[in-house]
């Protein structure tokens, strides 16, 4: 009979579950109570740490995906974008743990963070990074192959192609709404027209929200509107001005 009681892995911990999940590391990884300036110090370092853990996930999901759409798995490359918009959701569900920071205990922790800011994130600049080699990806795709976008989502059959567009435009989504979420988070903790820890104006966040990572998407959408059943009728301007 198996010994259960025995731990098979090596490395650090005292059991296998320590050893593989690294905890010991892991949970070594923030501020001791002797350390923090603040006791709410560890709810702002779990929080981004945590993140900085999805979106490590998610991006490393969005490559994968990226390779999938050059190879031309359409399925493939849709089901791992939809893990990583997950991961977004769920960076953006964790802010709530921020309403729980009081704006003036805030500033307490803000005289430890230096110049740190959010804009130097390895996790959110992978983000911009990997979107756009995504999106060129799947442009390069649908150029390759000659499909025009608007046929794709015109179409009774809803194919392949149109779930790995939206699979795109979801992704697209769930970091813009982080972006709300966060600009949010940042002004009710430190206000409106103020300055970041390096220097940046809290509302240079609202104007990245309307960034979009696949434009053509969002395009296709509105000529979609513009040529539908309910759109005005076209006039020429001679005709209108005609007796």
């Amino acid at each position: 009979m198996r010994d259960y009681s025995r731990q098979v892995l090596s490395g650090e911990g005292e059991n296998d579950y320590t050893r593989y999940m690294r905890t010991d590391a892991l949970l070594s990884l923030q501020r001791s109570s002797e350390e923090m300036a603040h006791r709410d110090e560890l709810l702002f370092q779990v929080v981004h740490q945590s993140a900085e853990l999805w979106l490590k996930l998610a991006c490393f999901e969005l490559r994968a995906a990226t390779a999938l759409i050059e190879d031309g798995e359409q399925d493939g490359a849709t089901a791992l974008l939809t893990r990583a918009s997950l991961a977004v959701e769920l960076v953006t569900d964790q802010l709530e743990m921020m309403r729980h920071l009081s704006p003036w205990d805030f500033q307490t922790i803000r005289t430890v963070l230096g110049h740190g800011s959010g804009g130097d994130s390895p996790g959110w600049l992978s983000v911009r990074r990997d979107s756009r080699a995504v999106g060129r990806a799947f442009s390069a795709f649908i150029e390759k192959r000659g499909i025009d976008l608007a046929d794709v989502y015109r179409a009774e059959h809803k194919g392949d192609t149109y779930r790995l567009a939206e699979a795109l435009i979801e992704w697209d989504e769930r970091v813009s709404l982080w972006r709300v979420r966060h600009y949010k988070i940042a002004t009710r903790v430190i206000g409106h027209q103020v300055t970041g820890t390096q220097g940046t104006p809290v509302e240079t966040l609202a104007k990245l929200i309307a960034y979009k990572f696949f434009p053509e998407l969002w395009e296709v959408r509105t000529h979609l509107t513009e040529t539908g059943p309910m759109a005005e009728p076209h006039t020429d301007p001679v005709e209108a001005g005609s007796p």
